[in-house]
């Protein structure tokens, strides 16, 4: 997983010295909410490059949260469920902020706002997928959820998004491209962690 990846010594650090302002890990969970709001507003006013660094902001945000919640020994159940929450806000308003500013028009013989769907629906089936799993008891090993992982997880799938974001800049179509295969690819690991989760249970 990308986010584990991503953990170090140095963001350890990081998180400690954020830490001492005090916040707790659920307040920066929520924080990560303002500057997706204003990546929101960019993309609706046009602004692909202020959408670009504000949704990379949250995304740090995201990250941030949690290793303070560990480095300050505040991992907590309730804690997790509010970062997963606020996580599908988040995509929500990058999603909504790309459907707004990409606007009308066809990529490889689909409507732009047809590969956003695919998109929206990839990402909630990725993680509605692994959920409905425990829920049911089809996986009852928390070893095996954590398994689930597949082709492209959440922080992966923004990342991708990201960097479609930075080539847009340049040419929409690449942004279309790589909103296309991010479209793909989320499906693509929703199917993997269905058959996953078909395969445990038998």
């Amino acid at each position: 997983m990308l986010k584990a990846t991503l953990r170090s010594e140095k963001t350890d650090r990081l998180a400690g010295g954020l830490a001492a302002i005090g916040l707790s890990p659920n307040a920066w969970t929520l924080i990560s909410l303002v500057p997706a709001l204003a990546g929101l507003v960019a993309l609706v006013m046009h602004q692909l490059a202020l959408g670009l660094a504000m949704f990379a902001l949250s995304a740090f945000i995201d990250i941030v949260d949690g290793t303070v919640a560990r480095v300050t020994n505040q991992v907590s159940d309730k804690g997790a469920y509010i970062d997963g929450v606020v996580d599908r806000y988040v995509e929500l308003m990058l999603y909504l902020g790309l459907l707004i500013y990409i606007g009308r028009g066809e990529f490889f013989g689909l409507p732009n706002e047809v590969w956003i769907v695919l998109l929206i629906f990839g990402g909630l089936m990725t993680s509605f997928v692994r959920a409905y799993a425990d829920h049911r008891g089809i996986v009852k090993d928390p070893g095996e959820l954590k398994r689930m992982g597949g082709l492209l997880e959440r922080l992966e799938r923004l990342m991708l998004l990201y960097f479609g974001m930075f080539l847009g800049l340049f040419d929409i179509q690449w942004l279309m491209a790589v909103i296309a295969l991010t479209a793909l690819l989320a499906n693509a690991t929703a199917l993997q962690r269905i058959r996953f989760a078909l395969r445990a249970k038998s």
